[in-house]
């Protein structure tokens, strides 16, 4: 054991397994070991032809020979390894070597009944006219009724100086607003009665976004105000999001009616 240099020891302990280096570090197992010499003849000539001395061992156990050539490897490396198998092996099976996305449409897949950019332009332009004379039409049948009372007296035999009274130019400025945002969601509905449709819901929050713009106007230092602002400008933009995933038609009308930025 001592007959043997620095140089051979250090070759020797690097090529064994972390266990026996381990074992033969210990110089009280080594001298029970070496039996007159016999470890140190062995370790010798395992130095001289560089062989590791537990490679026989590890040649007759498949899993010790699987432990050791993989022993090295990192997790990355480990799962580039498996993934590379997996591509061969789909590629072996006369798959694509990557799986395609859940959506995926090939470039030389051909576009059928695509329409060009100047027919697209004049069937917007075609379904703004009709938006727009449908909207007119709207508003004169509106106009046309009688005028809103205050506090929901519309409809009502009365005289003419109690409708003066009842009036809504005598009203505060909260039923004033409450009025129009009536009026404005009329306009929108899908049936007598409909207040949670998204286009209705999108002309309520614009008009509660004009009144408190004009709030912000003359009170600029209401913090508190200007953060729920910026609260219903959310809110619209999600109800206004939605409908142009949903019913694009409705969204367009309404973009167009209030006249949006989008």
């Amino acid at each position: 054991y001592k007959s043997l240099t620095k140089t051979k020891y250090k070759i020797i302990t690097t090529m064994m397994t972390p266990p026996l280096r381990m074992l033969f570090s210990k110089p009280n197992v080594a001298n029970r070991l070496s039996l007159g010499g016999c470890l140190s003849t062995t370790l010798e000539r395992a130095s001289n032809n560089l062989i590791s001395p537990t490679s026989s061992i590890i040649s007759q156990s498949p899993l010790l020979q699987q432990q050791y050539r993989y022993k090295s490897l990192t997790k990355t490396k480990r799962r580039q390894r498996d993934k590379m198998a997996e591509r061969e092996r789909r590629v072996a099976a006369g798959l694509p070597a990557k799986p395609r996305p859940p959506k995926y449409i090939p470039k030389d897949l051909p576009v059928i009944n695509a329409m060009t950019r100047l027919d697209r332009d004049d069937e917007s332009v075609s379904f703004d006219v009709a938006s727009a004379v449908e909207m007119k039409e709207k508003i004169t049948t509106q106009n046309e009724q009688e005028d809103t009372l205050r506090f929901g007296f519309d409809g009502l035999v009365m005289s003419d100086r109690v409708r003066k009274l009842l009036d809504l130019q005598n009203g505060s400025q909260k039923e004033v607003v409450s009025s129009q945002k009536r009026r404005g969601m009329e306009l929108f509905q899908l049936r007598e009665g409909d207040t949670g449709s998204s286009a209705v819901q999108a002309v309520a929050l614009t008009t509660r976004i004009q009144q408190l713009q004009t709030h912000m106007a003359s009170h600029k230092k209401d913090n508190s105000t200007k953060r729920g602002l910026d609260a219903l400008y959310v809110r619209r933009r999600k109800v206004l999001d939605y409908m142009e995933r949903k019913d694009f038609e409705s969204y367009r009308k309404v973009v167009k009616s209030l006249g949006l930025a989008r």
